[in-house]
């Protein structure tokens, strides 16, 4: 591995290990009482270079480990394979992947968004830095331009259906992943009631 790869690799794991530290404080301690001289302490890494990685509290729950692994699994997915389909083999893909229970981290952070209203608001900003992404991928599955109406649609359906999975998820206690993979599978069976 080139010098550049290991510094790029050290950089991701200590990102994740600040997030682990913050998400596990969250959890023990509450969101509003854990500070981030608290987390930096916990990780064992200065302040300023938690900062670094985090400039804000909020982003040390909103930082996405599965976002980028599912896009890179839903590229490598068959160019035959149905969008959804494929989207359900790239979720299942990335469980399987991890060497970090990321149903877990997952878990904690969509439980903090759910019940912090700072990171409820934050979230729903960061949507439109977040999607644009996913459309670029689904409109390149499907041969289509990411500015495509159909696209965008398809895009905020999935979304749409994956954000109401995660929040049935928290409220019943239920695993995330099972969960979302039904409600994708609802979804490409066209919805029915």
């Amino acid at each position: 591995m080139s010098t550049g790869g290991l510094r790029e690799l050290k950089k991701k794991r200590t990102r994740e290990a600040i997030q682990d530290h913050a998400l596990r404080l969250y959890r023990e301690q509450g969101y509003a009482k854990t500070t981030l001289e608290e987390v930096a302490a916990a990780a064992e890494v200065s302040p300023s270079t938690l900062f670094r990685y985090f400039p804000t509290k909020p982003d040390t729950v909103l930082f996405d480990r599965v976002d980028p692994l599912f896009l890179e699994k839903f590229l490598a997915e068959p160019a035959g394979l149905p969008p959804l389909q494929a989207a359900r083999n790239a979720l299942l893909a990335v469980l399987n992947s991890t060497d970090v229970d990321i149903a877990t981290v997952e878990t904690t952070r969509m439980r903090l968004i759910a019940t912090v209203p700072e990171l409820r608001a934050a979230v729903l900003q960061k949507l439109e830095t977040d999607l644009p992404p996913f459309m670029e991928a689904f409109a390149r599955r499907v041969g289509r331009e990411p500015d495509d109406p159909r696209v965008r649609y398809w895009t905020g359906a999935v979304a749409g259906v994956a954000l109401m999975a995660y929040l049935r998820a928290i409220d019943n206690g239920d695993d995330i992943y099972t969960v979302v993979d039904e409600a994708l599978e609802f979804l490409e069976n066209g919805m029915p009631l």
